[in-house]
């Protein structure tokens, strides 16, 4: 991989990360933009315990544009993109209408290939190999900035998701503290570790489900399982077997094997409700939505979390679709958006089942 950082025209860093070690990156970014100028700010919710990000400039960010002027795309002739050059292997750029900045964050967008027609499981296993080196990367540089306490990468697929870019991509937000989700797994860590007499919660969690019927997918180093509580119709978490914090103490042979897995996995949620694959939705049924979130430990103290350390915390990547059934998604209504309280309509059982039946021959 080489990797190639420059500056757009408004002063916002991008990086290219190139598979071939001689590729040269020197075009520049010639569009008349003034230096981005943000409103971010976070806000502490005291009742809840939860911060919210205030970011009105996102307003007029850029919205389902049409293909021909996609932002995402390589710049060509006058059509001017957030990408200088013509062309490109995956690169990282700062948002310019970011949730986060300054004191506040960061935001990065990163693009998986320039191919505008294509989704992640349309990579090979040599790009969806850079894409995983560019996260680490980006979660390397990221942590160690002084404002930031977590770092979160993800996609988002899908207009049903919210999405509102269509040329494949996900983006990096890095968080001045620990997200509420996360600290409630750390809290979790903790009281397990205090009644068990410190077993680690996380290898119970991945022990319990490699004896059951919710393993999707198990290769030689990671396992892929519909958890026993799933919240989402279909919802699958990967986890590398040797626990690891992050994506930076991944091991070679994790990473290697990781491409093949996850492309497979990807490649079953668009088969779901694909009739002529299997699915159980009928001919020409969209891409299945989805969100997938690498789920790392926080760079930051844990004082909070009495008896847990960095190294207790488990890598994992979940991967959910808000859609239920062919034509139907999931809503967040009353119960899960007034009280936090899913209600599934697919059993996990099932789900897994499904995943299994829609594997590649």
């Amino acid at each position: 991989m080489k990797k190639t950082s420059t500056r757009l025209a408004d002063g916002r860093e991008l990086i290219y990360y190139d598979l071939r070690d001689d590729a040269v990156r020197d075009a520049v970014d010639s569009r008349p933009l003034d230096r981005t100028v943000t409103t971010s700010e976070v806000r502490h919710d005291v009742l809840l315990g939860d911060r919210v990000a205030i970011a009105s400039h996102r307003q007029g960010r850029t919205y389902h544009p049409p293909a021909d002027q996609c932002p995402l795309c390589p710049s060509e002739g006058d059509r001017l993109s957030e990408i200088p050059d013509s062309s490109y292997d995956a690169v990282v750029f700062e948002n310019r209408f970011p949730s986060l900045a300054g004191d506040s964050g960061r935001c990065e967008v990163v693009c998986f290939t320039s191919d505008h027609n294509a989704s992640f499981a349309d990579l090979t296993e040599e790009q969806a190999r850079l894409v995983l080196d560019a996260w680490t990367d980006r979660t390397s540089e990221l942590s160690s900035l002084p404002s930031v306490e977590q770092v979160f990468c993800f996609e988002n697929r899908g207009a049903e998701i919210g999405v509102t870019l269509g040329h494949p991509h996900g983006q990096i937000y890095a968080y001045p503290f620990t997200t509420p989700r996360t600290a409630l797994m750390l809290r979790s860590l903790a009281a397990h570790k205090d009644a068990t007499g410190g077993e680690n919660l996380f290898d119970a969690v991945v022990e319990r489900e490699l004896a059951d019927e919710r393993v999707v997918l198990e290769s030689e180093h990671w396992v892929a399982f519909v958890p026993y509580a799933a919240h989402w119709p279909y919802e699958v978490h990967l986890y590398p077997k040797r626990r690891v914090p992050d994506l930076l103490a991944l091991d070679e042979d994790a990473r290697t094997e990781f491409p093949k897995v996850y492309l497979e996995l990807l490649r079953r949620f668009d088969r779901i409700f694909d009739e002529g694959n299997g699915g159980e939705g009928s001919a020409g049924e969209p891409p299945t939505p989805y969100i997938a979130a690498w789920h790392q430990a926080p760079f930051g103290q844990l004082e909070d979390f009495e008896g847990v350390v960095r190294e207790d915390f488990a890598l994992h990547l979940e991967l959910f679709t808000i859609r239920r059934t062919s034509g139907k998604l999931k809503f967040l209504a009353g119960s899960e958006s007034g009280m936090s309280v899913f209600i599934n309509d697919v059993p996990p059982e099932r789900a897994a089942e499904r995943l299994r039946e829609v594997a590649s021959t």
